[in-house]
């Protein structure tokens, strides 16, 4: 039926745990039991732009998958305006799967320098979605992920 229910819950401080982990979420283990997929999400710092703060980069732990391997850890932007930042996880992921170079602040594609900065560099690729596209299937190439293909009805997949 192509139907996903998601539940969002919040953490509480079990008191006099001494050994274990202190927190626990409301409302009881039937949600913990019945989940497929559990994410623990935490803040790792503002994203600013100047003195105002604009997103919040994050920490996301699969603490329970049913359907794929648990215990993943991903890093990624999520900004007020736009929702989780795209060019944020290519800069990220091109780092670290080598198609993109960080070097001092300047973070370089191949001989091209695109931005000094992570700010400066995810304005580039917004403006170049040709150089961002480029980017993106190399660091699927390089990690093993499914190249993106758009099926018949127009959807990616």
């Amino acid at each position: 039926t192509k139907t996903t229910v998601m539940f969002i819950n919040q953490l509480r401080e079990k008191v006099g745990v001494v050994f274990g982990n202190p927190e626990t979420t409301s409302g009881g283990k039937a949600l913990k039991f019945y989940a497929s997929i559990r994410l623990d999400i935490r803040p790792i710092e503002p994203i600013k732009n100047g003195t105002d703060i604009i997103g919040r980069r994050v920490r996301v732990k699969v603490v329970k998958n049913k359907v794929s391997p648990p215990f993943r850890i991903a890093e990624l932007e999520i900004l007020a305006a736009e929702g989780i930042s795209r060019e944020g996880g290519l800069i990220d992921m091109g780092v670290t799967t080598g198609v993109l170079d960080k070097s001092g602040a300047w973070i370089n594609y191949g001989k091209q320098r695109i931005g000094q900065g992570r700010e400066a560099a995810k304005q580039f690729l917004r403006e170049h979605a040709d150089v961002a596209n480029e980017v993106e299937q190399k660091v699927r190439e390089r990690s093993g992920a499914a190249a993106l293909v758009a099926s018949p009805d127009g959807e990616e997949g």
